[in-house]
C-alpha cells in the first residue's frame, strides 16, 4: 500500500484503540491519531464500568460477535495485566412481553446460552436489594457482568504501540480525503497519507463522516453513583449483579454492583428513555451540558426509590457521555459506500457498543487489510439507512 503509512487511525477511543492493536500486531504501520489525550473523558469510553452480556435483546445476530469478544477480552488482560472484565452475573428485568426480557430469552434460546427465568418472588429472595412488581420477571446469566472502559482502552493503546504504531493525541483531525495513492489526513499539525483509512470517530462522526449520510443523533447521558442506605454490603460483587430494568414505558434503567470499594458508591443511569424525555437529550460534542442538575438526580432517584429503594441513600457525584444513535440503533461496521477501496467506518454504536471493542478492532483489521471480514457484519451495512445523496 502507498503512503507514508499503510493505515492512519482517526479516533482512539475504544474502538480506534482496538484497531490500532489488531492492525499493529498484524505488522501494519499505523499512525493512530486522537483529539484528545490517551483515555479522555469526553466521549463514551468512560465513567469506571460498562455492562457485558450474550443474551442480547438488541438482536440473536449480535452473539457470535459477543462470543468472540469474551475470548478477545480474556486475552487482552493477560496481555497486559490489566482488570477489564469482571463476569458478576446479569438480570434483564422487566414484564414478560417486554423488549428486554423477550429479546434477551430469544437470544439465549436460539444460540443455546446458559440461562434462568426467574419470577418476582425468586427474584426478590435472591437478590434482596431489588424490589421487582409481581408482573415482572428476570432472564437471569451467569456469564454477563461488567467491563472497566479506561482500563479497556489503556490496555489496547500499550499493545498498539508494543508492536510499533505511532499514536498521536491532542491532534485533530480538520478533514480527510481519498487520492489515487490512498487517502490524506489533514490535522492541526500537518498532513499524512496512507493506503487505508479507519475512521472511529464516535460523537464527532456527524461531523467527519458526513458523506456516509447515516443519520446519527448525538446524545447527552448521565451516569450516577449513590452510596446506598446502610452502605453498600449488599450491592458487592457476588450479591448484587448488573441489571437492565425495563419499565411498563419502555423507559430501561442499568446499574452495576458497587466495584469502587466502600466509599465508591454504586452506579445507576439510564439506557433507554421514550418520548419528550429523549428528546431532550440530544446535542452535539460542542453543546453538550456537562453540569448534572438536582432535577436529573431526583429523577433517578424516583425511579431507584420503587425498584432498588435503598439505592439512592446519599448522591455522591455524577458524570455525562455520549450515545452516537442510529434511527434502528443497530451499528455502522463497513467500508465506506463512496471510498470502498480505502475507508473503513465504525460509527453509530447507540450506547451498547463497548462490549464489542476487542472485536470490533479486529473486524476493522480485517477490512483495512483484506477488504473482507469472516464476522458476520451484514446487520450493520450503512445502506440500509443511508439517506439520498445531497445535491453539490
Amino acid at each position: 500500500m502507498a503512503g507514508a503509512y499503510d493505515v492512519i487511525v482517526l479516533g482512539l477511543g475504544g474502538m480506534g484503540s482496538a484497531a490500532a492493536a489488531h492492525l499493529a500486531e498484524r505488522g501494519a504501520r499505523v499512525l493512530g491519531l486522537e483529539k484528545f489525550g490517551p483515555v479522555h473523558r469526553q466521549g463514551s469510553s468512560h465513567g469506571g464500568s460498562r455492562i457485558t452480556r450474550q443474551s442480547y435483546f438488541e438482536d440473536p445476530a449480535y452473539v457470535p460477535l459477543l462470543l468472540r469478544a469474551y475470548e478477545l477480552y480474556d486475552r487482552l488482560e493477560q496481555d497486559t495485566g490489566q482488570d477489564i472484565a469482571t463476569l458478576c452475573g446479569g438480570l434483564m428485568i422487566g414484564r414478560p412481553d417486554s423488549r428486554t426480557v423477550a429479546g434477551s430469552l430469544r437470544s439465549a434460546e436460539q444460540w443455546g446460552l446458559p440461562h434462568e427465568i426467574l419470577d418476582a418472588a425468586e427474584l426478590r429472595r435472591r437478590f434482596p436489594t431489588l424490589t421487582p412488581a409481581d408482573d415482572e420477571v428476570a432472564l437471569h446469566e451467569a456469564r454477563a457482568g461488567l467491563l472497566r472502559p479506561e482500563n479497556t482502552v489503556a490496555a489496547h493503546l500499550t499493545l498498539a504501540a508494543r508492536a510499533g504504531a505511532e499514536l498521536r493525541y491532542e491532534e485533530p483531525v480538520t478533514r480527510w480525503e481519498p487520492y489515487a495513492g490512498g487517502v490524506r489526513v489533514h490535522t492541526a499539525r500537518g498532513t499524512y497519507t496512507a493506503g487505508q483509512l479507519v475512521v472511529c470517530p464516535g460523537a464527532w462522526a456527524p461531523e467527519l463522516l458526513a458523506d456516509l449520510r447515516v443519520p446519527i443523533t448525538i446524545e447527552r447521558q448521565i451516569m450516577f453513583w449513590f452510596r446506598p442506605d446502610g452502605g453498600v454490603g449488599p450491592y458487592l460483587p457476588g450479591k448484587q449483579p448488573i441489571y437492565v430494568w425495563e419499565d411498563p414505558a419502555g423507559v430501561q434503567i442499568y446499574g452495576f454492583p458497587a466495584i469502587d470499594g466502600p466509599d465508591g458508591g454504586v452506579k445507576v443511569a439510564f439506557f433507554r428513555k421514550a418520548g419528550e424525555g429523549r428528546a431532550a437529550m440530544v446535542c452535539t460534542p460542542q453543546t453538550i451540558d456537562r453540569t448534572v442538575h438536582e432535577r436529573e438526580v431526583a429523577v433517578m432517584a424516583e425511579q431507584l426509590a420503587h425498584r432498588l429503594p435503598t439505592l439512592a441513600g446519599t448522591f455522591i457525584k455524577a458524570a455525562t457521555c455520549m450515545y452516537s444513535t442510529t434511527p434502528d440503533e443497530h451499528f455502522v461496521i463497513a467500508r465506506h459506500p463512496a471510498h470502498p477501496d480505502a475507508v473503513t467506518v465504525a460509527c453509530g454504536f447507540s450506547g451498547h457498543g463497548f462490549k464489542f471493542v476487542p472485536v470490533v478492532g479486529e473486524i476493522l483489521a480485517d477490512l483495512a487489510l483484506d477488504g473482507t471480514t469472516r464476522h458476520p457484519i451484514g446487520l450493520f451495512d450503512p445502506a440500509r439507512v443511508a439517506g439520498p445523496l445531497t445535491p453539490g
